[in-house]
């Protein structure tokens, strides 16, 4: 155990000295509040979003609390209500399921396969079974399935597709840009995403009515008119005596420190890519550890790294874990009993009805996760790839 990573796996890159001089400009004159703004001054939120619409390709975008909040007000905009059956996968992260039961609607899961997207069989299966008209698709740890397989299936059944791109911001299928093929998408600026403003979401659409009812949900009141990356003002006529304002907008600081982000975004991408390519080319070969292949339609944001150990017990899996964090590799586990930290499973959330996936329970429980910090260096990964080959290794043959 000589070889010994010292990197910090929370790590984040330092914010943009633009958005530092951005933020304290804001600071400065103290109109924080995205409405709030001085007479011909757009301010930083109604920027940031003009700006991201033109970056997703979309026509209009709302800069909202975070990305969950972001999930929720799409759900609302495209008419779930207490009681209806929403479909999403079962390998997600807490916020997707909880912003769903959030509106009193019923989360449905939707299988996990060994690529770790959407079980595009099963969900054909829970359409009929579950009578659901909207699909809240988690693009989970920046996999994408089979966009144009999935749009088709779900478009032959009359069901939404909401995309939750809270991994895939910059990512795309086929050379579409994640966040595209449904009616609306979600997208996160927590800090562990592809851009830092410790909280933080974006939801975009190309319809009127649904970001109309979306930015009148987050909290305009009678201030539509100062988006600038909104529909026109007849798109609200009605909408305003009947969609209730459920606050969640975010705030000129937070706009500011992310719209330097956004212009480097692509760059950023590449960087992480590079690190992750390092790290995929290490693992293979590994006896006993499947690493996850990328399909060639697909072109990913490498942000953070999953790895497959198959078939493996608890206790093997727990020996990994702890030889590795012993070297300073910091990997989190999907197949944990009980919640952790960010990790848990569909069987987790029990304000969902209890569903049986044996053939996911497989998938989920030889997930293993990590982190790809952009302060890490190349040598950095091909450092930690090496440690985790090693133990992984360790383990496996003392049981083979």
């Amino acid at each position: 155990m000589s070889d010994i990573f010292t990197g910090n796996f929370t790590q984040q890159e330092p914010i943009p000295d633009a958005g530092i001089k951005a933020a304290m400009q804001v600071l400065q004159h103290g109109r924080l509040h995205r409405y709030n703004v001085a007479e011909n001054e757009a301010g930083e939120t109604a920027l940031l979003e003009q700006e991201f619409a033109a970056a997703m390709g979309s026509k209009y975008a709302l800069a909202v609390a975070s990305g969950g909040y972001a999930i929720a007000c799409a759900m609302r905009a495209v008419g779930v209500v207490a009681g209806d059956a929403v479909l999403t996968n079962a390998f997600t992260l807490a916020p997707v399921p909880g912003a769903i039961a959030s509106l009193g609607a019923v989360p449905v899961f939707v299988g996990v396969t060994e690529s770790l997207t959407i079980d595009l069989s099963d969900l054909k299966q829970k359409i009929a079974d579950s009578g659901a008209k909207v699909l809240l698709l988690s693009h989970m740890r920046g996999h994408i399935c089979d966009m144009d397989a999935l749009m088709a299936i779900c478009d032959a059944a009359g069901v939404q597709v909401v995309e939750d791109c809270a991994h895939t911001m910059g990512a795309t299928w086929r050379g579409v840009l994640s966040g595209r093929h449904g009616v609306m998408a979600a997208y996160s600026t927590q800090t562990y995403k592809h851009m830092n403003s410790g909280e933080g979401g974006l939801l975009i659409s190309d319809d009127d009515d649904l970001m109309a009812r979306a930015i009148m949900l987050s909290g305009s009141y009678m201030l539509f008119d100062r988006h600038l990356a909104g529909p026109p003002a007849k798109a609200y006529e009605t909408l305003r005596y009947e969609v209730p304002n459920i606050s969640g907008r975010m705030d000129n600081l937070r706009a500011a420190i992310l719209r330097p982000q956004l212009a480097r975004l692509g760059d950023q991408c590449a960087a992480w890519n590079a690190r992750y390519r390092v790290v995929e080319d290490g693992l293979r070969g590994t006896a006993g550890l499947t690493v996850i292949e990328r399909p060639e339609e697909e072109d990913y944001v490498g942000s953070s790294i999953q790895f497959l150990l198959l078939d493996w017990d608890a206790a093997q899996i727990t020996q990994v874990l702890q030889r590795c964090a012993a070297r300073g590799v910091e990997l989190k586990w999907f197949g944990g009993e009980e919640p952790t930290g960010f990790t848990s499973r569909y069987d987790s959330w029990h304000y969902a009805p209890a569903q049986a996936l044996p053939d996911s329970d497989r998938v989920l429980h030889g997930i293993m996760d990590m982190r790809l910090p952009l302060p890490f260096s190349l040598e950095d990964c091909a450092q930690i790839a090496g440690i985790i080959r090693a133990e992984v290794g360790a383990v496996y043959q003392s049981w083979a």
